[in-house]
Formats: C-alpha cells, sequence, structure tokens
C-alpha cells in the first residue's frame, strides 16, 4: 500500500538535511539486546523486561504478525494503559514494517469506532481495563496484552523488516467527539530525526527515562521511543501518582522525566517531595502546554537536574526548545527555534510577517507529519506554503518572536483548551451542549486550573428560568470523553458577540485570568 493510498493527499515535504546518517529501529533494537544484554530495558508495576528479553520478546511479536500477514502497509491498533508489554508491542509492531495506532482511551467509545474504522486495524491489543470497550470497536482479532505470551505461541523470532524512511511508523488520532477524527501521519524519517536529537539533552544508554503519560500521547512517544534507541531503561507508570512517581525516581535513579506542566504542578504542591533523593535527575523535560515561569522556578531551586522545555505539535513543523538554566531571564517563552527549524509568524491572510510581528506562528523542520490520514482537505487546512513553494505547520497558536528571537506565546487562533497536557477542542464540548433542550446559546472557554492548567468552563443561555447549570454540566460530561469534560457551567443572559456575529471568546476569558493574574 503507498503513502498516497494511506494518507490520501500527496505529502508535505519536510527540510532536506545534507549528509544525515538516519537510525533505523529494528535493527537498532537487535543491536541493542545483544549489546545491554541483562540491563533493565523496561520496568514497570510487574516487573522488569532485561534488554535480551525485550529484544526476543519484540522479534517473536514481529514473527506472529508476519505469519498472520501483518506487515509493511499494514496498521494495527492498541486500547491499553503503559505497560512493559505495552512498549515491547509498540516496538513490535513497528520492527514487523507495520504502523502502529494506539488509540486515546481518554475518548468516547464513538470516537474510538470512528478511529478504528478510519485507521482499517483488524488487529487490537488492550487490557483488562479496557476490554470491554475494546470488543465494540470492530477489530477481527483482540489481544489482551497479558496474555501476549500465549498469543505468540511457537511463532519465531524473525529479523526486523526492511523499510524505506517514508514508511509509517506510527499514527496518532487527536482528541474529538464529533467530525472525522484527524489521524496524525508519522513516517520513518519523522521518527529517525527526533532520534538524532536526544543526544543534546543527555539521554543514553546510562539514562533512566520516567514515563507517566500514555502511550498513546505524542509526548510519551517523543521520550519513550529515543529511550529505546539509545538503549537507556525506561520506567513505565500505567497512571500518573506524586508519591509513587518520586518512589519510582529514588528506587532506580531517574536521569529523565518527560512530564507535562499540571503534573510539575502537582509534584511542587506535594507535601513529601523534599523527603526524597532525586540527585539523580540530569534532565527534566516539559511539553504540550507552556510551563508557567513561577513553576520553573521553584522546579529549579528544588529538583537537581535542569529543565528543558519543548514547544511543538504532534504534526511535526514547529520545534522550540528552552534550557531553562542557560536563559533564567526567558522563562516566560517557549524558547527559541531547534537546529534545522525555520518558524515564521502570518497575518490571517496568510502574508508572512516581518520580525516582532504578533501574528499565527507557523514552522517548518526535518520532522513534518507526511499528512493527516484520508483526510486531505485538513491537511491542507493546517499547511501554509511560502514563497518559495516550502510546507510549513500552521499552529493555530498567536505569537511572535522577541528581538533575541525566544518566542512568546500570546493566545490561540483556535479555541483550544489544554488542560493536564491533553487538548481539548471547544468546538467538540459546545457541539454536545448545545443538544440539551434548555441551551439556546453556548461557548467554552479556558479558565485557569490550578490542578490542571486550564479547565474548560461552558457559558450557557437557557430558554427556560428554572434550568439547572449542574444538571446540564452533567448530562454533557456524560457524553465527552474523560479529558474533556466541563469544570462548570454558568448561566448568561446573553454572549457577546462581533459585528458580523462572531462570539467574543477572548472577552469572555479576561475576567477569569485576571483574577489569576492580580
Amino acid at each position: 500500500m503507498s503513502k498516497a493510498e494511506l494518507t490520501g493527499v500527496d505529502r508535505l515535504t519536510p527540510k532536506v538535511i545534507e549528509g544525515e546518517e538516519l537510525v533505523a529501529f529494528g535493527p537498532r533494537m537487535i543491536e541493542n539486546a545483544k549489546r545491554f544484554g541483562d540491563k533493565p530495558c523496561v520496568i514497570d508495576e510487574t516487573g522488569t523486561l532485561t534488554w535480551a528479553d525485550f529484544g526476543n520478546l519484540v522479534a517473536r511479536i514481529a514473527g506472529k504478525l508476519q505469519s498472520m500477514g501483518i506487515g509493511r502497509g499494514s496498521m494495527v491498533a492498541s486500547l491499553a494503559e503503559n505497560s512493559a508489554n505495552n512498549v515491547a508491542m509498540y516496538a513490535g509492531v513497528v520492527y514487523a514494517g507495520a504502523c502502529m495506532v494506539p488509540l486515546p482511551f481518554s475518548a468516547t467509545e464513538p470516537a474510538l469506532i470512528k478511529e478504528r474504522a478510519d485507521c482499517g486495524a483488524t488487529l487490537l491489543f488492550t487490557n483488562e481495563k479496557f476490554r470491554e470497550t475494546a470488543e465494540k470497536l470492530g477489530a477481527e482479532t483482540i489481544v489482551d496484552l497479558a496474555e501476549i505470551e500465549a498469543w505468540i505461541g511457537d511463532a519465531p523470532a524473525i529479523d526486523p523488516v526492511e523499510i524505506q524512511q517514508d514508511d509509517l511508523f506510527d499514527m496518532i488520532y487527536s482528541s474529538g467527539t464529533t467530525g472525522s477524527p484527524k489521524g496524525i501521519v508519522h513516517d520513518h524519517r519523522f521518527r529517525a530525526r527526533q532520534f538524532s536529537r536526544t543526544a543534546s539533552y543527555g539521554l543514553e544508554e546510562d539514562g533512566v527515562l520516567m514515563i507517566s503519560t500514555p502511550l498513546y500521547s505524542n509526548t510519551t512517544l517523543v521520550a519513550a521511543i529515543a529511550g529505546l534507541v539509545r538503549g537507556a531503561t525506561i520506567v513505565s507508570m500505567s497512571r500518573f501518582n506524586t508519591v509513587k512517581f518520586l518512589e519510582l525516581s529514588e528506587k532506580h535513579r531517574a536521569t529523565h522525566a518527560m512530564l507535562v506542566p499540571v503534573q510539575y504542578t502537582r509534584l511542587m504542591d506535594e507535601p513529601r517531595f523534599d523527603e526524597f533523593d532525586l540527585s539523580s535527575y540530569q534532565n527534566k523535560m516539559s511539553t504540550s502546554a507552556p510551563l508557567p515561569g513561577i513553576v520553573i522556578e521553584q522546579v529549579m531551586k528544588r529538583w537537581p537536574g535542569n529543565v528543558m522545555e519543548f514547544y511543538g505539535m504532534t504534526e511535526g513543523g514547529p520545534a522550540t526548545v528552552l534550557d531553562c538554566a542557560a536563559y533564567p531571564d526567558k522563562w516566560d517563552t517557549v524558547g527559541k527555534p531547534q537546529p534545522g527549524a525555520d518558524m515564521r509568524v502570518i497575518d490571517e491572510d496568510g502574508n508572512e510577517l516581518p520580525a516582532g510581528s504578533f501574528g499565527e506562528v507557523v514552522g517548518r523542520s526535518g520532522s513534518m507529519m507526511p499528512g493527516y490520514h484520508n483526510n486531505p482537505e485538513k491537511t491542507r487546512e493546517a499547511t501554509w506554503v511560502s514563497a518559495d513553494g516550502d510546507h510549513f505547520v500552521r499552529t493555530g497558536d498567536m505569537g511572535r518572536f522577541d528581538d533575541d528571537g525566544f518566542l512568546h506565546l500570546l493566545d490561540r487562533k483556535k479555541d483550544m483548551i489544554i488542560s493536564g497536557g491533553f487538548n481539548i477542542y471547544a468546538a467538540d464540548l459546545e457541539a454536545v451542549l448545545r443538544k440539551h433542550p434548555d441551551v439556546s446559546d453556548v461557548a467554552v472557554i479556558a479558565i485557569p486550573s490550578r490542578d490542571w492548567g486550564e479547565t474548560p468552563l461552558g457559558l450557557v443561555v437557557v430558554n427556560r428560568k428554572d434550568a439547572d447549570p449542574e444538571a446540564i454540566r452533567q448530562w454533557t460530561n456524560d457524553q465527552l470523553g474523560k479529558t474533556q469534560r466541563l469544570s462548570a457551567v454558568e448561566v448568561r443572559d446573553e454572549l457577546p458577540r462581533s459585528e458580523i456575529g462572531k462570539i467574543l471568546k477572548r472577552e469572555l476569558r479576561e475576567p477569569y485570568w485576571a483574577k489569576q493574574d492580580a
């Protein structure tokens, strides 16, 4: 199956990097298994997989997949919490030449059904917690990760399947409950170029990486896959808990962690934080939402090692990094473009703006998605083409670059809410709210949340005086994914609109954010 058939669109073209040597994932897994042997590869709540055991398991998973006719051009889905077997399965699918599709278990059942159908995966891996939902998604074969050895049976270990750089590595679905799902495609070139950048952050074979966000999130995958390629040890948490995270960090002498901002806030608020020996840490990484400067200050003071904040998209393209130790006066930014990244700012009409101007941020780099799977229209909407004909990914984020080249994010063009590191689209929540019989008008906005960074608030105009906002909230949340739920619903007499009828969301947000800044 060709790339065009998989994505339904001509490929977006990433930047050409002269003289690059890209790591092949499958052969590297064999090399690491032989080289590191009894060194721990993945540690979870059930025990430890050594590198030798991990490499053998990955090769046997690939052998089983090959016996089922699954390889290059195939897609394999999963619906499961983090575990050592989940990591091995992910690696085994890629090793076999197929494309891994980790479905977001935070999504609603209807959304998951659409995503499974969209990717066309006939094989679905799951675990006991999500088995009931998995059985409703339409896959022909469902495998419980706890029973993976029985599923493999006597299938032989095979050599890694030879791939091309534009073969698919994995596909990540953006969250949502309405409309067509957006599958963000990553090819082997995309991932391999990410691997090559990890050396500068110190994640090498002696590294111990903590992962505590779901494996369906690109936040997790950027670090976890790079850790495997570098021969590091991964400590996998199925669910984040502050004390457990600190206990595991101390026990396994963690050197690196990939966390989202709300996790840093919770750790800084943990009364027992200072009881733990975290002196082994070299680098903590943060992404998925801007990390507040006040939180960076606390982490830098109380937690050994540096903090590296990353800004980018699952789609690739724009990419900045903030070295917090090197630039203590820039903690209110998301850093400077990473080497090889070309980032610009455009106006509403798509015209490029001069340095220092406020507008939508677009970016181009060596790591860019080929496109959205089977969704050429959305791919075109997400693309800005420069005067030279180069493809840039549109972020939907409004910002500006200062005189030193650091990016200040000022607002969002799209009504996206980032809560606990997950993207929530206001339009999805509004579409559900509008279905309530008591609601005649609606707007969903982001308001500050100490626990989640941001949280969605529903503002409604009702058509009967005794309508109960809490009942409306509960009714709506029953139809939303776990990460999408409204924190509250407030009743308004009317919603402010522009002259052309658009709801003025900035005006609605201002009082809530002004309280936080006061």
